[in-house]
């Protein structure tokens, strides 16, 4: 019925993603032909697929949406009203792939206006920055240092969330952290922005984002004066050099509750952040007199003394 030699280098299939309305029609038959096949010695695989997946369902007014219940929203509306990419862009961010969605006409409108903060950025530095292809700067100001670190963090967070865990609501959510960066960067420079930095940050958010919003990251691609596609360039990889920083904010808590914070050198052992969380002024009055159980500590990010 089939070239085997075809079958074998096709199969297993990577990656299957289905609803639990399809467990039994499409997940459990399938595995059930393989095995049959596999038996027959027609096909050297076992299982016919390497991953699942199960999707949510789209909830709305707290019942499955479905057109028999006449709870339906049609894509042809949000479309017309919002544009494609904006419906995409809320299914996707709306939740986990393996949860329920619930339907909201506020977040639709939410998402419609990220999207547009995203373009009126591009608009107004594409000019500025178009053509601008040069190596970064070894040595940066703090402001554009500031930047570059949080678009490559977007970066890496997004890589693995796509590739790795399907987690499409946190790669969004991480791409809406550094468009809010990048309009801190311009509300501060203005029209005094480094065009290098600048340009690298706008068409790492394109590429970014095309894989959520592909009309507009198209759009915004050409404008920024990129050839070809944004969908036929390579995923872009993020510098770990830029994400490292020589000091962090940490917060302490005392019982659990936050009393402090401090910046401390990146990187420290658990007791060196202790110490310097016990000899902090404000934190040392708090335990003064008391003893300090053990502390509990989250590198780079906080340290919690269990005191009595």
């Amino acid at each position: 019925a089939f070239n085997r030699e075809v079958s074998d280098r096709w199969l297993p299939v990577d990656q299957y993603i289905g609803g639990i309305e399809h467990a039994i029609l499409h997940l459990l038959y399938s595995r059930f032909f393989t095995k049959v096949l596999n038996d027959a010695g027609l096909t050297s695989a076992v299982e016919p697929f390497t991953r699942l997946l199960a999707q949510g369902m789209v909830n709305k007014d707290g019942a499955k949406m479905s057109k028999s219940r006449g709870n339906v929203v049609s894509p042809d509306e949000i479309i017309e009203k919002y544009g494609a990419d904006t419906g995409r862009l809320f299914i996707l961010f709306a939740a986990p792939p393996e949860k329920g969605l619930d339907w909201s006409d506020r977040g639709v409108e939410g998402c419609y206006r990220f999207l547009k903060r995203v373009y009126r950025l591009v608009d107004r530095y594409a000019a500025k920055v178009r053509g601008v292809n040069g190596e970064t700067p070894a040595h940066l100001p703090a402001a554009e240092q500031s930047l570059r670190r949080a678009v490559h963090a977007a970066l890496k967070k997004v890589t693995g969330d796509i590739e790795e865990r399907f987690n499409f609501n946190t790669a969004i959510s991480a791409i809406m952290e550094a468009v809010n960066a990048a309009y801190t960067y311009a509300n501060e420079k203005g029209d005094g922005v480094d065009p290098v930095v600048m340009a690298e940050a706008l068409s790492l958010l394109a590429l970014m984002l095309a894989p959520f919003a592909p009309h507009l990251s198209e759009e915004l691609w050409q404008k920024l004066g990129h050839a070809g596609s944004v969908h036929l360039q390579a995923w872009p990889a993020y510098d770990p050099a830029v994400l490292q920083v020589a000091e962090v904010e940490i917060v302490v808590q005392v019982n659990g509750k936050v009393r402090g914070r401090l910046n401390v050198p990146a990187g420290l052992g658990e007791e060196e952040m202790k110490q310097l969380a016990v000899t902090d002024e404000r934190i040392a009055r708090l335990v003064a007199g008391r003893q300090v159980l053990k502390a509990v500590t989250v590198p780079d990010k906080l340290v919690n003394l269990v005191v009595r």
